[in-house]
């Protein structure tokens, strides 16, 4: 059975998408820890990061990396936080999370955003990723 994370990249479900290449996807989390919190999955249904080949595992840390750089440009913050937790949904991801103080990396607060939010930080990171390639 296709993960959400499948789902999503299927369009089944839908996502606020920021970047996309034809072995990753991210979105922004509708559950943010912060505005601008993104979510980078490899197209490929593993459910532990360390199950990954290295091939891949290296290109979602670069995917990750590049994604970042644009959610720094497009969300003011401190700096952008990486995390691999994986318990709620066995699809790998990388949460990157706009850090503003420690809590912001807890899990424990969550932000509420108007769809209209949503879009509008979606574009401006989609705008920044695009802007290096």
């Amino acid at each position: 059975m296709a993960t959400l994370f499948t789902k999503i990249i299927q369009g089944e479900i839908p996502s606020y998408k920021v970047a996309e290449t034809e072995d990753f996807y991210a979105f922004l989390d509708i559950n943010p820890n912060t505005k601008g919190h993104t979510l980078c999955i490899p197209k490929a249904e593993v459910d532990k990061i360390f199950d990954l080949d290295k091939e891949t595992y290296l290109g979602l840390m670069e995917f990750s990396r590049k994604v970042a750089i644009a959610i720094e440009k497009a969300v003011p913050c401190e700096r952008i936080g990486m995390s691999v937790i994986g318990l709620e949904v066995p699809h790998v991801h990388v949460h990157l999370i706009p850090l503003h103080n420690m809590e912001n990396a807890r899990f424990t607060t969550k932000q509420k955003l108007s769809p209209a939010e949503f879009k509008e930080v979606a574009g401006l990171i989609v705008k920044y990723y695009n802007d290096d390639n």
